[in-house]
């Protein structure tokens, strides 16, 4: 009998968060979504697995054995695919960088260009992930380093390095009253609906809402988007706003939709992710440290944003070297 991984996967994230919802969180899918693959998981074993109690999900004598062994077979799965699509991709000279909406700015084309300079005949792969993959590809496998906005969930379990920093901005309708201002403090935006990543996003989803910053304050949410122009399109209707990087002035600019700097709110940080495995991976390693020398040096980008008033402050470097 072949068992999905997937199910696997999520038997294991519930058996160790122990709630339906925590687990639904830490797999960015929805609580019935999970309910339905471990109901399936136990018709395939034809055992059951878990029993509900008050405190949540508590494992069955044949769920406590699954238990004790599938992270185990997991973690070795991972490793066998890790490895096979590396070899692939080093087979074709190819690295798979992972990232999420502009990546590094107007870094990227250069940290690609030191890159290939330094590894002749070796080509990047840039493969763009949906909000609702943050790790944009890492943690599955689909990627061998990525460019991320931090902090992003699963990030205790793979390697990182800050880049820059950068303010959050606001996008709000062009015709909204806010619109006119030069700089909108965050309070006034706290009776605002925004427009969300998806609820299984977790922690990501609360960072761009900044719900931490404020003060108990309950969030409105006017929209749920999970690309950049299903995102776009939600402001620009009128659905809601959105905090954002102040580059997104420059690489989302549309009709309909203003960028404004928000005060009282604290900034986005940009980095290099990559797996503890590929620590002593010469080309991942290469890459990173193409990031870290391109953001020491060479130009930073441009001072004016489209659409908008005010000079984009350029990214504040606070990386450290590569370990």
């Amino acid at each position: 009998m072949d068992v999905d991984t997937r199910l696997l996967r999520s038997f294991v994230a519930v058996a160790e968060e122990g709630t339906l919802t925590r687990a639904a969180e830490r797999l960015f899918v929805s609580q019935p979504a999970l309910t339905k693959q471990i109901r399936q998981l136990e018709a395939q074993l034809g055992a059951r697995l878990f029993t509900r109690s008050r405190t949540g999900m508590a494992l069955t004598e044949p769920g406590r054995v699954l238990s004790e062994r599938a992270p185990a077979l997991l973690a070795e799965w991972d490793r066998v695919l890790r490895e096979t699509r590396s070899a692939a991709g080093r087979a074709a000279r190819v690295l798979r960088v992972g990232f999420l909406a502009s990546a590094a700015n107007e870094a990227t084309p250069r940290i690609i260009a030191e890159f290939t300079r330094r590894r002749p005949g070796w080509r990047v792969d840039m493969r763009q992930a949906a909000w609702s993959h943050p790790s944009a590809g890492l943690v599955d496998g689909d990627a061998d380093v990525a460019l991320l906005r931090l902090p992003f969930p699963g990030q205790d379990a793979l390697r990182t390095e800050v880049l820059f920093t950068e303010d959050r901005w606001v996008a709000l309708p062009a015709g909204h009253p806010l619109a006119t201002r030069e700089v909108i403090p965050f309070r006034d935006l706290w009776d605002e609906p925004f427009v969300a990543a998806p609820p299984e996003t977790g922690w990501w989803r609360e960072h761009w809402l900044a719900t931490d910053e404020r003060e108990g304050h309950p969030v409105r949410i006017g929209a749920v988007t999970d690309q950049p122009d299903d995102w776009l399109s939600a402001i620009a209707n009128g659905y809601g706003m959105a905090l954002a990087p102040a580059s997104a002035a420059r690489f989302y600019a549309r009709p309909g939709i203003t960028y404004r700097p928000v005060s009282g709110v604290s900034p986005s940080r940009v980095g290099v992710a990559w797996s503890r495995a590929d620590d002593t991976d010469p080309v991942v390693r290469d890459f990173v440290r193409c990031c870290l020398d391109c953001l020491d040096t060479g130009p930073r980008p441009e001072e004016t944003p489209a659409r908008s008033t005010g000079p984009v402050p350029p990214p504040t470097r606070t990386g450290a070297k590569p370990r």
